[in-house]
């Protein structure tokens, strides 16, 4: 798009200031694209203000607690308005942040739901490994960790917690059930002739249509819609399809005060509820999925806006690094979950977001949802259902470039995919690939090709199935 004077005024105003700050001009954009793309990165994962409330909130600690899917919405739309602000402030790239799913999942049915932690305890362990990731970002020390993984199972834990997300949407929409008196573990919901299970192919087919047509905010699209027929199903056939607590209802209020209850909500009473080694592992597998996560989206994102150096890699990438970083923290302080760099920026860098601004704008529409806590309770979990089946699809599609032809690494991986749905646990998946592929290893005569960090890892990923607390 070229450049014209209303786009970027070279001599005074607020415009040349704007690209000054942002380099906006130097990276061959204009205000106007950065807005533009701003709003583009927001459409597409606006879907997370309605998911992470729906993950977090489908689970009751041992103490009764649950998470009210309107203080839910609240800290999910401040965390990710702020450090996507911070992102593009201090980072200066297009890139933008919300709660990192999968993490959400494994919190609520790993941390809650199977090690019976508190929430305010499972939050405390993501604040931890936020404050853990920091710490090695400004030591430099990540990305040492990041180089001793071979980059097959860096992509299997990626493909795995796809998976896991998945699995979860077709639990939450009532597809997959464990049926009663079967002796099978799991089952497909044999009536879909019900209204329940009507919004839910509603949801799935909705999702599919746009996504496959490249729709700007399908997903979001495919919430809305499926809830406004789950809304219609509801008022039209009464006590038959009735959703409780308000769900599948026309708010009263559609614009409320933001509710910020769930801030501080941190306990760090995890540490002898579980103990040392399950800790540890726990915070590790956190912690893998959050790097392998950040690093590939950063570069990938990088790449794709033509911002990477002549060595392929993103400058001042530590800024990126930091700011994904304490975005974990201050999801665990605010109950948010773990914050994480979405891939989903991508849809405002192929509008043209090159800098910092399509942040900038992207931080700014998210702070603007805080109005809409009272609308999180009307979505009912067979709307968000098909949204998580479909970002299961998304990442998914790395399966491809894994070298299945060497088991050696292709075993391990292999076990991280299939263990985090099957035992509904990150942790389990990515420590019985990790021990697969040093065990198998060294059977082969090649321990020198493992890296001496990940002797450790494994070592403390044994102790933890031998000795740890696990689902």
């Amino acid at each position: 798009m070229a450049k014209t004077d209303s786009d970027v005024v070279r001599v005074g105003g607020a415009s040349s200031g704007l690209d000054r700050y942002f380099k906006i001009s130097e990276r061959g954009s204009t205000v106007r694209t950065e807005i533009g793309a701003g709003v583009t990165t927001w459409l597409t994962m606006a879907y997370i203000l309605f998911l992470n409330p729906a993950i977090l909130g489908a689970i009751a600690d041992h103490e009764g607690t649950s998470l009210d899917a309107g203080q839910v919405l609240s800290v999910t739309a401040l965390v990710a308005g702020v450090l996507t602000l911070a992102m593009g402030l201090y980072a200066n790239y297009p890139f933008a942040l919300a709660a990192g799913l999968g993490l959400n999942g494994f919190v609520a049915f790993g941390l809650v739901a199977s090690f019976g932690l508190t929430w305010p305890e499972a939050m405390g362990v993501i604040v931890l490994e936020g404050v853990i990731i920091t710490v090695l970002v400004l030591t430099n020390v990540r990305e040492l960790i990041m180089d001793s993984i071979p980059m097959d199972l860096k992509r299997a834990i990626g493909i795995g917690i796809g998976l896991f997300i998945a699995l979860i949407g077709l639990v939450d929409g009532g597809v997959v059930v464990k049926p009663e008196g079967s002796p099978l573990p799991v089952g497909l919901a044999a009536d879909f002739s019900n209204m329940h299970m009507l919004v839910f192919v509603i949801g799935l087919a909705l999702s599919a249509l746009l996504v496959s047509r490249k729709v700007k905010g399908g997903l979001l699209i495919a919430i809305v819609g499926s809830t406004v027929a789950a809304i219609v199903i509801n008022q039209g056939f009464g006590d038959s399809t009735q959703w409780a607590n308000g769900v599948a209802v026309l708010p009263s209020d559609w614009v409320t005060a933001p509710q910020f209850d769930l801030v501080g909500k941190v306990s760090f009473g995890f540490l002898s509820a579980l103990g040392a080694a399950t800790t540890i592992s726990i915070v590790l597998a956190v912690m893998m999925s959050d790097f392998f996560d950040t690093m590939g989206t950063a570069t990938a994102l990088g790449s794709e806006a033509g911002l990477l150096d002549e060595n392929g890699k993103l400058p001042d990438i530590k800024k990126v690094l930091l700011v994904d970083s304490l975005a974990a923290v201050a999801g665990g302080a605010t109950s948010s979950s773990s914050n994480t760099t979405y891939i989903e920026s991508a849809s405002g860098v192929a509008e043209g977001g090159r800098t910092g601004l399509t942040s900038a704008v992207t931080g700014v529409l998210f702070l603007g949802c805080l109005l809409l806590s009272s609308i999180a309770g009307v979505i009912p979990y067979e709307a968000t259902g098909p949204v998580l089946v479909i970002v299961g699809f998304f990442m998914m599609q790395g399966v491809g470039e894994i070298d299945w032809r060497d088991p050696g690494i292709a075993i391990p991986a292999f076990l991280t995919i299939i263990l985090m749905p099957f035992t509904y646990s990150i942790t389990n998946g990515v420590g019985a690939g990790f021990l697969a592929f040093v065990f198998i290893r060294v059977a082969q005569g090649r321990a020198k090709d493992v890296h001496w960090l990940l002797y450790v890892i494994a070592a403390l990923f044994a102790y933890y199935f031998f000795h740890g607390v696990h689902p």
